[in-house]
């Protein structure tokens, strides 16, 4: 997982260094865009959790709690993603604020949708190293624009 450090106040970079990826239970990793402040609401949410879920049960459980916001007219303006292995299964899904989540091979948030997604179409496959993998990463967020 790979994220940016930024946190912006309006259209001015205020903070050059908002951690964006958190380790959440023992065996997963929640990465999130949006509003900082609602991120660590989310954080406080799965503090409350048990150490021993799982991957796929955190991320049922955000899919919950973006939802039921979302119905209440109160959203956590997020987008995350959860990843983690447990037993040997991998796991990667995506959770929008209003609730909407799917699981895929690889997954983005924001402009990375437009941006990385194309490149890991083309250049993402089954049997990818880890410095290959670091490289892809490393492609996705440097791309220049023009």
């Amino acid at each position: 997982m790979a994220a940016d450090m930024g946190g912006s106040y309006g259209y001015t970079l205020r903070y050059k260094s908002v951690e964006r990826l958190k380790p959440v239970a023992k065996h997963s990793l929640l990465g999130a865009s949006g509003e900082i402040s609602d991120f660590q609401e989310i954080l406080r949410y799965l503090d409350e959790l048990m150490n021993s879920l799982g991957p796929k049960e955190v991320h049922s459980y955000l899919t919950r709690v973006m939802y039921n916001r979302r119905n209440k007219f109160n959203p956590l303006w997020n987008s995350l993603i959860l990843g983690g292995v447990k037993n040997g299964q991998k796991y990667l899904g995506m959770v929008s604020m209003i609730g909407v989540n799917f699981e895929d091979n690889h997954v983005a948030t924001g402009f990375g949708n437009h941006l990385a997604r194309p490149i890991l179409r083309d250049e993402w496959h089954d049997n990818l190293g880890f410095e290959d993998g670091v490289k892809l990463l490393e492609k996705c967020m440097c791309t220049p624009i023009s």
